[in-house]
């Protein structure tokens, strides 16, 4: 059966996950993750992508980005796959594949649920009962966002950085996002939509996209 084709307009926001293979461990240590990270650092500015949120679970990753171009994305997370895959086997002592086939992705309607979708992904180490709070998880975008973290490859959504006058004022606004429970249909939504491949957005947002880029769910 044919893969669906990806659409990825150019400026939208994408939420992705990346599983591997039999839902194995990715992840074995401080190590790895941190080898992750760089290459994501080092990919994000070569490829075109504005990275706005991520969380690096043991067995999965997930997240919140902006493409510049059509192929931005893709090549992204390809090359970071090669890379990380040869350097994971190596270090393992492993052969073979490691992700489970291509990445998942659904476009973002930023105005209604970009930041809802950037709390599901950093709250996933508390959902696993990883953490009691996603502050304590430190591969997470939740300390660059609430806690004043730096990171290179961090680029705040505008959405965010509207939060506050101020770099302060927006930790302590993003921080009250999280002092109530996600509702559960919001969060059936964003796993529903980025396991199918469909639009996170409202009708009008789709409706958009349809007038633009001839697209529809």
């Amino acid at each position: 059966m044919p893969r669906t084709t990806r659409f990825c307009p150019p400026g939208v926001p994408q939420h992705v996950i990346q599983r591997g293979n039999n839902r194995q461990p990715t992840f074995k240590g401080r190590v790895d993750f941190a080898f992750y990270c760089r290459l994501m650092e080092q990919y994000a500015e070569e490829h075109g992508v504005a990275l706005h949120g991520w969380v690096l679970m043991t067995n999965h990753v997930h997240l919140l980005a902006t493409p510049s171009t059509e192929r931005s994305l893709s090549d992204y997370m390809q090359s970071i796959g090669r890379r990380y895959v040869r350097y994971f086997n190596r270090r393992h002592d492993r052969t073979g594949g490691l992700w489970e086939g291509r990445f998942r992705s659904c476009l973002i309607d930023s105005e209604n649920y970009l930041l809802g979708c950037q709390r599901y992904i950093e709250m996933n180490p508390v959902s696993a009962g990883m953490v009691s709070n996603p502050e304590d998880y430190w591969w997470s975008s939740y300390q660059c966002h609430a806690l004043g973290k730096t990171s290179g490859m961090h680029s705040p959504h505008p959405l965010y950085q509207a939060l506050g006058n101020d770099q302060s004022e927006r930790q302590r606004r993003y921080r009250q996002l999280f002092a109530k429970p996600m509702p559960d249909f919001l969060k059936d939504q964003i796993r529903k939509t980025v396991k199918s491949g469909k639009t996170l957005g409202s009708i009008e947002f789709k409706s958009q996209l349809k007038a633009k880029y001839g697209i529809s769910d």
